[in-house]
């Protein structure tokens, strides 16, 4: 019984840290040449 509640303590703490890391992520700002290569995608597809 001992080694479930370690596990299940161990997953609970993986969770926690990576629900912080892709909540840290999410709060970056896209790089400068990430959103000139994507107005590059739009202007090109619209010219279809």
């Amino acid at each position: 019984m001992a080694g479930d509640n370690q596990k299940s303590s161990l997953r609970k703490d993986i969770d926690e840290n990576l629900k912080r890391v892709y909540e840290d992520a999410l709060k970056e700002e896209v790089p400068d040449r990430f959103k000139l290569l994507l107005e590059q995608l739009k202007a090109k597809e619209s010219k279809k």
